[in-house]
Parts: C-alpha cells; sequence; structure tokens
C-alpha cells in the first residue's frame, strides 16, 4: 500500500469537507463542491476501501466493539482542525472527542466512544470522552 498517497488523497477528501462546511446551501458553489467531494470519496473507497475495512476490522476487534465495520468515509469526521504544518509542509490535523463514528465497546463503560479518520498521518483516532484520545492504527 502507497500510504504516501493514502495519505495524500485523505488530506484531498478533508480539505474538500472543509471547503464545504464553509459554504450555505444557497451558494452558487455549494453544488459543484458537494459533488466534487462525493468524487473524492468514491475514489477513495475504490483505491483504498479493502485496506482500510481490514484495518478497522483489526480495532473493532482489538476494542471488543461491537458496532459493524463502516465504509472508510463514514468514520471520516465533519469537523478537522487544522493544527499546524508537518516536515513536508502538509497540514497536520486533529478531531474533537464527539467526532467519528459512535461504536459500542464495553472497554470504556459510561463513554462515548467514537473513531475517526485523520489524516497527517493517517490514522484512526479513539476517543472515549473529552480527555481520552488515542491513535489505535496508524498507515505503514
Amino acid at each position: 500500500m502507497n500510504t504516501q498517497a493514502l495519505n495524500s488523497d485523505l488530506i484531498a477528501l478533508v480539505e474538500k469537507k472543509i471547503e464545504l462546511s464553509q459554504l450555505s446551501y444557497a451558494d452558487a458553489q455549494y453544488d459543484e463542491v458537494e459533488e466534487e467531494m462525493h468524487t473524492l470519496e468514491d475514489r477513495f473507497v475504490d483505491n483504498y476501501g479493502d485496506y482500510l475495512e481490514q484495518a478497522l476490522e483489526k480495532v473493532h476487534s482489538e476494542y471488543a466493539i461491537e458496532s459493524e465495520v463502516l465504509l472508510p468515509i463514514a468514520y471520516l469526521a465533519n469537523h478537522y482542525e487544522r493544527t499546524g504544518k508537518s516536515g513536508d509542509s502538509a497540514p497536520e490535523y486533529e478531531v474533537s472527542h464527539e467526532q467519528g463514528v459512535w461504536v459500542e465497546t464495553d472497554k470504556f463503560p459510561g463513554k462515548q466512544v467514537r473513531l475517526a479518520l485523520v489524516p497527517n498521518p493517517t490514522r484512526i483516532i479513539l476517543s472515549a470522552g473529552p480527555k481520552y484520545q488515542e491513535a489505535v492504527w496508524k498507515a505503514g
């Protein structure tokens, strides 16, 4: 798996989500940007879906997650925060504990647990409330 291409394509998808989130439905560009995002999502699933689904299955298994594995694009957050730039000048991102797919697990009783796919580096973040976040998988 070309993890650099995966990361670059995930960054492009996240940036398109950010661009779309900054437009109102009434904006003349909204439909065009939304279509571009759906094209990026389809291409992303075609190119990396199997690889990421295997990673997600491993995470689900390791953390005793009872929810079924979804398509990788389901794990994209609705909001990403740019936190700076990496050594290759690509933006770095984080997500809040309220982002990603809600999952059921007994490993964190009483907590709302979520999984989110985050780029640079490409990783899956497990959040269990506002004080616990962990990268439970990294591409590589």
